[in-house]
């Protein structure tokens, strides 16, 4: 393969960019509250979304206290920020993949259903201008819940479908994408994401990357 058949590849943030920070932050805070981690993360999810804090319609301290109400669980909205925010510890072995591929002549961006934690994140550890694109479900209204973000997305990019790749750790997002005719990987763990990487764009992936999991 002597050039890379993607003109774009977009990355999810937690899970993929950075350790997923949300999940892992809502697993600590179920076991500091003595509650099961897999109804606590649940109810996170569903909480986020069902007050629209993930599509900005509604802000952190409606999204906390309303975790508190249905869950019982305990602390200030910033003891259990923390407990997020402590966690979503970037990935530099990525970072080192996502400026191959940028030399590599292929756009990068994040495509991410983030709240404004994820402007407060690039605040503190200033990520951002290693992308050409930041697409985040608080700013557009719009979450990878909704297959037609992805028709949003195709058209924001400038390139065909097909010319795009996106990758995420939930395999529901991937399937909406492909859906929308993007290529998908599905992400489980670096090795694997770096073998399938190489099969859209070869010139990006280099033994350096690979080392870093020996």
């Amino acid at each position: 393969m002597s050039e890379c058949s993607v003109d774009v590849v977009l990355f999810d943030f937690g899970g993929v960019i950075a350790d997923e920070g949300f999940v892992n932050g809502l697993a600590a805070i179920a076991e500091m509250n003595d509650r099961d981690p897999e109804s606590i993360i649940k109810a996170g999810f569903d909480v986020v979304h069902r007050t629209e804090y993930v599509l900005g319609q509604s802000d952190e301290k409606t999204f906390w206290q309303t975790l508190r109400e249905e869950t019982g669980i305990t602390g200030s909205d910033e003891a259990l920020r923390d407990q997020i925010f402590s966690r979503f510890t970037l990935r530099k072995w990525m970072f080192e993949v996502i400026k191959s591929l940028r030399l590599s002549g292929v756009r990068v961006g994040i495509l991410s259903d983030q709240t404004d934690w994820l402007d407060e994140l690039d605040a503190r550890y200033d990520f951002f201008k290693q992308f050409d694109y930041v697409f985040c479900s608080y700013h557009l209204g719009k979450s990878k819940r909704d297959e037609t973000l992805f028709d949003e997305i195709i058209r924001r990019v400038d390139a065909e479908a097909h010319r795009i790749l996106f990758v995420d750790d939930f395999q529901e997002n991937c399937d909406r994408a492909r859906s929308r005719g993007i290529n998908a990987i599905l992400y489980t763990d670096g090795e694997r994401f770096l073998t399938e990487l190489e099969n859209y764009c070869a010139p990006a992936v280099t033994q350096e990357h690979y080392n870093t999991f020996i």
